[in-house]
């Protein structure tokens, strides 16, 4: 046993390390891993590992554009078998996503079943489609077989897979790329092309080209589902600059005329990445909540192109007003960001500039050339040592056929034969020199003699001589050609700009969906319309239980008139308003929240609970309801006797939760809200004190306890605690000049002119009431 420990008295075998370094390392593992394969894209391709391995398989599945298409579930196999050991169904996930042409610019595959649509709805299963790539796609895969990047082993070491595709277009821009990686994010929108293109093609001609004026040729985004870009150039400029931003995009609308006066509004395209179901469900939503006062109805009568229908409620609204609101409250305006947080060399991810990507392209299109020249110029090395030596046979055509018929090892015996001028014989009656022998005096290499025993019967015809030395020329032409271009810069710039001008022409306006989708326009400064001018303004009258049951009845109806309510229900708030009108209720537990009077339920029936309006808790009761007028100034108190002037424009709730004006805690509640109507406050405590004072003693807050009113004392409880004795009864604002009046009962009010002898200092205890104020010491 003490063998297996060590010096330390630690189990041999063992490693030790801190808690803290040992997550940090094995999750910074993880994060480079999620980074680097599987959230950011490749600058030079525009590709993530899973969406490079699905085009490779489908390659070496021999799906091209103009062949056959094949089983998603067979390609999706195959990736996971092969190169991507992840679960199919992510995998055909990003597959299908590669086909669909509202997700994706330019799709990398084409799909034969049901790939998904606009409105949400899921891809059939991968049993039920069919796919094949694109051309778009075979240009991303173009010079693959010439060596133009590395390949890797795939993850069992079986087979090999490309590191980057070659990519004859900036794919990154075209496509876009979005992803999530641990600490970092990626959000690229898709470009057009033909715009990438002609800004490359200048970037070639102009390296020092400045951000800004890369904009004259790539204006901005370029979205699959179309729309309008009302994003200030300015602010685009400098998103393009800094690798981060944000445009905003409106759907494409027009007003369609119905006649007779009557219109609507068609929209023909939605902003990129907003479902067309999901959408059409928030509209209903805001037209059944009454949000949107002035829309009626909306219809889907979209079939494979976009036809969504708006129909105003009135004929007289404008519909830049209407649609003014429906970017504020839907998903008719998005706002696009953007953040290129992209692996620019393959490995390190960094925020770049549109110039750095458009740069991180041209850099890697050069690479590729280069090795494509590079790899071409050795298929030539190779093809004009083979010519040498067919050449040489036919010059020397029965030595060779003696050596093939009679030697016993003919391969040796070519390669040790001295093929020197000695040899030599007319051709086309004029003397042939014979070429350079590739392995040294007159001898054959071993490449040339295994291609001369390899040789057809059938190629030794006279004629066959002639078409070897035409080869043979035009390769050492070509070969001439790649020499001069790997030397000289100009020439390789040269030759990618005709690569990207031909990439142009294939993927540009004459190709399907080419043109571009996006177009651009200015904002415009939609003023906030007033609720007066989106609602038919008519009298109602608004009738609230006790029980807090709320509606609008139509016209300005008696007040005394008597209404119908729930068994054991009565009324309590009963007031004349307008449906143009805003409705503050003050709850008990110090907050305002807001209604719109056109929102209340008819007064056909018994009405709705308030409590299902607003966000109204249980505990706490309705304590008034108010018509807003934005001038005016509110007073209002606790029931410990504190309290403060607010201006109303204040407590206007943009929620259904309201906003909290008044802080009340323990069993304190709000108890008073009046306006403020006079330069005096009058206030009396449950006990009868009596006082009053000058409003400007009051503080004017925007949420807040309050100042103390009156002064209360405390008095020992039945239980020997200590209790308040009094406490806040009622208040009331009034003019000191012009006296106060009350209500007496009995429809009788008495009005006392000189309150003078009852003035005092704000948070004084008061005076006896004067003469004839109610025992319920209450104003009203």
């Amino acid at each position: 046993m003490n063998d297996l420990i060590d010096d330390e008295d630690q189990p041999v075998g063992e490693v030790t390390e801190p808690l803290r370094r040992a997550i940090g390392e094995r999750y910074l593992t993880y994060a480079l891993s999620t980074i680097m394969h599987r959230a950011l894209p490749d600058a030079r391709d525009g590709l993530k590992p899973v969406h490079r391995r699905i085009l490779y398989a489908m390659r070496e599945l021999k799906l091209s554009a103009t062949g056959g298409f094949r089983k998603s579930a067979k390609i999706s196999g195959d990736v996971m078998g092969n190169y991507h050991p992840h679960g199919d169904a992510a995998i055909y996930d990003a597959m299908a996503r590669l086909a669909q042409d509202f997700n994706v610019r330019y799709p990398l595959v084409d799909g034969q079943g049901n790939f998904g649509n606009i409105d949400g709805d899921n891809p059939a299963a991968s049993r039920y489609t069919e796919a094949r790539m694109t051309s778009v796609a075979e240009a991303l895969l173009e010079g693959l077989n010439e060596n133009a990047v590395d390949f890797r082993e795939n993850y069992d070491g079986t087979l090999t897979e490309p590191v980057v595709l070659p990519a004859t277009f900036p794919n990154l821009l075209a496509n876009g790329s979005s992803g999530i990686a641990v600490g970092m994010a990626t959000n690229i929108p898709p470009h057009n092309i033909s715009e990438l293109c002609d800004a490359c093609l200048h970037m070639i001609k102009t390296p020092d080209v400045r951000e800004d004026t890369l904009l004259n040729y790539v204006p901005g985004p370029d979205f699959p589902t179309g729309g309008v870009i009302v994003e200030p150039r300015e602010n685009i400029a400098q998103a393009y600059r800094t690798g981060r931003g944000s445009f905003r995009l409106r759907c494409k609308w027009e007003v369609e005329d119905l006649g007779r006066g009557q219109w609507q509004i068609l929209v023909t395209e939605i902003p990129y990445q907003v479902q067309k179901s999901k959408l059409i469900e928030k509209i209903a939503e805001l037209i059944q909540t009454k949000k949107i006062p002035i829309l009626a109805d909306v219809r889907d009568e979209s079939a494979e192109d976009i036809r969504l229908i708006l129909e105003p409620r009135s004929k007289n609204v404008d519909p830049e007003v209407l649609m003014g609101m429906m970017y504020r409250n839907s998903d008719l305006e998005v706002r696009f960001s953007l953040n290129m947080n992209v692996l620019i060399d393959g490995v390190t991810p960094k925020v770049c500039s549109m110039k750095e990507v458009l740069k991180a392209f041209l850099d890697f299109r050069r690479e590729v050339l280069v090795r494509r020249s590079t790899h071409r110029m050795e298929k030539i090395d190779h093809r004009l040592e083979v010519l040498e030596g067919f050449i040489i046979a036919f010059l020397n055509l029965d030595r060779v056929i003696d050596i093939i018929r009679y030697d016993d090892a003919p391969k040796q015996a070519l390669m040790a034969e001295d093929w020197g001028r000695d040899h030599v014989r007319a051709i086309s009656e004029k003397d042939y020199v014979s070429p350079l022998p590739a392995s040294g005096e007159g001898e054959l290499s071993e490449v040339q003699a295994e291609a001369i025993l390899n040789m057809r019967l059938r190629s030794l015809r006279r004629l066959e001589e002639l078409e070897l030395v035409r080869e043979r020329d035009a390769l050492m032409e070509e070969r001439a050609q790649l020499e001069d271009l790997l030397e000289s810069d100009d020439l390789q710039w040269a030759r990618i700009s005709e690569q990207l001008k031909d990439a142009k022409k294939m993927f540009g306006k004459d190709y399907e969906g080419g043109a571009r989708r996006t177009v651009f326009a200015e904002a415009g400064n939609v003023e906030e319309v007033p609720l007066e001018a989106m609602i038919d303004r008519e009298p109602i009258t608004v009738v609230c239980s006790q029980m807090g049951w709320i509606r609008a009845m139509s016209g300005h109806i008696d007040l005394t008139r008597e209404l119908k309510f729930k068994d054991g229900d009565g009324p309590r708030f009963i007031f004349h308003a307008e449906t143009t009108d805003r409705l503050l209720v003050f709850g008990t537990n110090g907050r305002f929240y807001t209604l719109s009077a056109a929102n209340l339920p008819g007064g056909r029936g018994m009405g709705e609970p308030l409590r299902l309006m607003v966000d109204l808790p249980n505990e706490a009761e309705i304590l008034d309801i108010l018509i807003h007028d934005p001038e005016r100034r509110l007073l209002l108190a606790s029931t410990a006797g504190d309290g403060f002037v607010v201006p109303e424009k204040d407590v206007v709730a943009q929620t259904r939760s309201g906003k909290q004006v008044l802080n009340v805690k323990d069993d304190n509640k709000a108890k008073i809200c009046i306006p403020v109507v006079g330069d005096h406050v009058a206030v009396v405590s449950e006990n009868g004190k009596f006082l009053v004072f000058p409003v400007d003693e009051l503080p004017e807050m925007g949420r807040g306890k309050g100042v103390r009113i009156q002064k209360y004392n405390m008095a020992r409880g039945r239980q020997g605690t200590l209790e308040l004795d009094g406490g806040l009864s009622d208040l009331t604002t009034f003019n000191l000049e012009e006296g106060l009046k009350w209500e007496m009962g009995g429809g009788k009010t008495r009005h006392e002119p000189d309150m003078r002898d009852w003035v005092g200092k704000r948070a004084g205890v008061g005076k006896k009431a004067p003469y004839g104020f109610p025992r319920n010491h209450k104003f009203t």
